[in-house]
Parts: structure tokens; C-alpha cells; sequence
């Protein structure tokens, strides 16, 4: 049985660090490419950034660029976000998302990935 499972949210004030991480299970996770999106009220569930299964390639949306940066260590299947600069804006539900063997240019698309974790609350205070 797959699982992933995040860890790491919280509140944090504006300007601010966070990093969150992704604990996967039940699958070979150094075949898979791993992703991060977040879904705030009312709004669709967006792309964050993802990375290869090698962890050669990353991808970020525009938003985040500069600011987050995601990693992965196989070695103990996990993934990670580091996310600093923290603006009101980022505040979401963000889960992490696991797909085998997909290009890092092709990981902004949700219908990509065929595991999702539950989720971890980020709240940004202003």
C-alpha cells in the first residue's frame, strides 16, 4: 500500500521559513518523479514545484521561483519543500503527489501524478 505522508506545516509570519516534508512508503520511490501543490479556499489546487526520479531535474511555478526549493533523498524516501519569503499568498493546504518516471517539464500537471498525500496546513500571517 502506497502512503505519503506530509509533515512540516504550520503558521508562520510573513517573511518567513518553513520546510515541509513528504514521507513516501510502498513504492520504489527512486523510480518515481515527486511533486508538491497546494490548494487555498475557493481556489483550484495549483502546482508548486516537482523533481525528477533522479533528482536532476526540478520544475517550479513562477509564483514560488527564487524563494522555494524542493530535494529529495532517496536513500530514505523522502522529499522535501524548503520554503522561505513566506507571503500571505502561500497559505494553502500542500500536499505532496508521486508519478513514475515522468519528465520534470511535464510535472505541473495534476492528472500526471497517481499518488497524493492528505495534506499539510501552511498559514502565513501578514
Amino acid at each position: 500500500q502506497v502512503q505519503l505522508v506530509e509533515s512540516g506545516g504550520g503558521l508562520v509570519q510573513a517573511g518567513g521559513s518553513l520546510r515541509l516534508s513528504c514521507a513516501a512508503s510502498g513504492l520504489a520511490f527512486s523510480s518515481y518523479s515527486v511533486g508538491w501543490f497546494r490548494q487555498a479556499p475557493g481556489k483550484e489546487r495549483e502546482f508548486v514545484a516537482a523533481i525528477s526520479w533522479s533528482g536532476g531535474a526540478t520544475n517550479y511555478a513562477d509564483s514560488v521561483k527564487g524563494r522555494f526549493a524542493i530535494s529529495r533523498d532517496n536513500a530514505k524516501n523522502m522529499m522535501y519543500l524548503q520554503m522561505n519569503s513566506l507571503k500571505p499568498e502561500d497559505a494553502a493546504v500542500y500536499y505532496c503527489a508521486a508519478t513514475f518516471r515522468v519528465p520534470a517539464t511535464r510535472l505541473s500537471d495534476p492528472s500526471k501524478y497517481t499518488y497524493w498525500g492528505q495534506g499539510t496546513q501552511v498559514t502565513v500571517s501578514s
